[in-house]
């Protein structure tokens, strides 16, 4: 059940306190059986009624297709890090601009079990990208990366300032 504040919240006084009070937000499967519980009052359709998906479970299959990355900005360098649970380092590649880090990955998983006439295989195939954008300017051609226990962790040294010059008009 989805429960939401409204911006502007019913209130209500309950013993000399103001109390705030929530407002159920209604799927549409929800808002049909309400509409169809109004048209049929005695509950007629109860036997063949049965409770819909709510919207969260229907996004999570298709919920987590990136990887979860952490940016640290040091004095000298920028640090990445992406949890690549399930990838072997052969099917990573990361590209690098002065501004930006790309991480394509897949995954490929199968099993297979076999007991007297029962066979199963299952195989399960993903892929994956996320660019994100770095703090700072780095030095592309100088990043290290190191890949252990699914973390992928680049160390990219950041790019010397820019330095200022005067321009004397003749």
């Amino acid at each position: 059940m989805n429960e939401v504040t409204t911006k502007k919240p019913a209130v209500s006084e309950k013993g000399g306190k103001l109390q705030q009070q929530r407002v159920r937000a209604m799927s549409p499967f929800d808002e049909m059986d309400r509409l169809f519980e109004d048209f049929f009052p005695r509950g007629w359709m109860q036997p063949l009624r049965h409770e819909w998906p709510a919207w969260a479970e229907v996004a999570a299959p298709f919920a987590g297709r990136s990887p979860k990355v952490d940016v640290v900005e040091r004095d000298d360098s920028v640090v990445v890090r992406a949890e690549l649970p399930g990838v072997n380092k052969d099917d990573m590649d990361i590209s690098l601009t002065e501004d930006s880090v790309t991480i394509n990955a897949t995954t490929r998983q199968e099993s297979e079990k076999e007991e007297g006439d029962y066979h199963r295989r299952e195989i399960s195939q993903g892929s994956f990208s996320r660019t994100v954008a770095l703090p700072a300017t780095v030095q592309s051609e100088e990043a290290k990366a190191s890949f252990k226990d699914g973390v992928l962790e680049l160390t990219l040294p950041k790019a010397a300032p820019a330095k200022r010059h005067t321009i004397k008009v003749e």
